[in-house]
């Protein structure tokens, strides 16, 4: 795709009440949008960028993990802006919940044969079949303008076709799965509002708002549960700060999402 294949004026008409120094851009080859726009914080100061990676060289998700992002493959767009939440607690789970509300609006009913788009805590969206969609990356760092600011770096990664099997830690979805029709210019005018609205209201209230819709599509709430330090158990939502909580041989216990990472597991023998 070429800039002009991305509706960007109607992108600015969204998102510039919201943002009115807001910087749209497109790069046609990048090692990670992420990366690209620490790069300008820690060079000094960051204008409010959305940034369009149409082919990641070096896509990364959390942990450092690879992410597959071949041109036409991925929907890879970072948005970056200076930022001073009350807390940062909880952040990637209020994104996760305006991402999946604006791809799928309406909650399709039970046995309708359309895939629902569930949260993985912390940072994923999941089709419930147990298939990832969709991961989050939320960065953020000090910018070198010596004013002691900090920015925030959101990245978003979709996939909009089957990425290679090989190597993946999870089995992949598809936006079309969810929507034949949907591509990626489409998807990013459904969610990039929602997702600017949210880092504002986040800023100002944290993740407690957020909290309800969260639990709504809460993938692992109830199911057994095994985190990357070995520790085994049950899910039982996340708190109003955005923290898991886990039933354990050893009582409840409370995660974050700076701790461990989360997999689901056939069975886990914890007490829930």
């Amino acid at each position: 795709m070429s800039a002009g294949d991305w509706p960007l004026a109607a992108l600015r008409a969204q998102l510039a009440p919201l943002l009115p120094d807001l910087v749209i851009e497109v790069a046609p080859s990048i090692d990670s949008s992420n990366s690209e726009l620490l790069r300008r914080a820690r060079r000094g100061t960051l204008a409010p960028t959305l940034l369009i990676a149409e082919e990641q060289t070096a896509g990364r998700g959390r942990q450092g993990r690879n992410w597959y992002s071949g041109a036409g493959d991925v929907l890879a767009v970072s948005i970056g802006l200076p930022y001073a939440p009350r807390d940062w607690s909880g952040l990637s789970l209020a994104v996760g919940v305006a991402l999946a509300e604006s791809l799928q609006p309406q909650w399709p009913a039970q046995g309708s044969g359309q895939p629902r788009i569930l949260l993985k805590w912390p940072n994923d969206l999941w089709l419930e079949d147990g298939r990832k969609l969709a991961g989050v990356l939320i960065e953020t760092t000090e910018m070198a303008d010596g004013s002691g600011r900090r920015c925030v770096i959101v990245g978003v990664g979709i996939n909009l076709q089957p990425p290679p099997a090989q190597g993946l830690r999870t089995p992949a979805a598809c936006l079309q799965d969810l929507d034949a029709r949907l591509d990626g210019p489409a998807a990013l005018l459904r969610y990039a509002a929602p997702v600017v609205r949210t880092l504002l209201g986040f800023a100002e209230s944290g993740f407690a708002p957020f909290q309800p819709r969260f639990a709504r599509r809460d993938y692992l709430k109830g199911r057994a549960v095994q985190l990357s330090n070995g520790v085994q158990g049950t899910a039982c939502g996340v708190q109003d700060d955005g923290a898991l909580q886990l039933s354990t041989r050893g009582g409840l216990q409370r995660i974050t999402s700076f701790e461990v990472s989360v997999r689901p597991a056939s069975s886990c023998g914890a007490g829930a």
